[in-house]
């Protein structure tokens, strides 16, 4: 399977996508926030990055486009539930910005696998 790099501030949400994408098969490596991601990945070749989008140090829309730099062809999933604004709004300046799937939370485990499955593939 894939090994994908989470990056999530909330530990919650972190740890129920790491156990969702290890039952699932994949290996998992996890950050807190968008400065740790990068440096994860700088170090930790992966095959696809679930990032939040707003969280502290570095937000999602930074580190995409830190990690676009490192890697153009990288897979990558944002997933937002909102701040001030709607979570939409923030999904659209991701995909603007170089997400390649967008989910909005709260998702289900299925959209995220699919997502996951179809990105993988293409």
């Amino acid at each position: 399977m894939a090994r994908i790099l989470i990056i999530e501030d909330d530990q919650e949400v972190r740890e129920y996508l790491e156990s969702v994408l290890s039952r699932a098969g994949h290996e998992c490596l996890c950050a807190s926030d968008g400065k740790e991601g990068v440096d994860v990945f700088s170090t930790n070749p992966v095959d696809l990055v679930i990032t939040d989008i707003i969280m502290p140090e570095k937000d999602g829309i930074e580190t995409i486009m830190d990690l676009r730099r490192k890697n153009n062809t990288l897979k990558v999933i944002a997933i937002s539930g909102g701040g001030r604004a709607e979570p939409e709004n923030y999904l659209h300046s991701a995909k603007l910005l170089g997400a390649n799937r967008t989910i909005k939370k709260p998702f289900t485990n299925e959209e995220m696998l699919q997502a996951i499955r179809t990105l993988l593939q293409e």
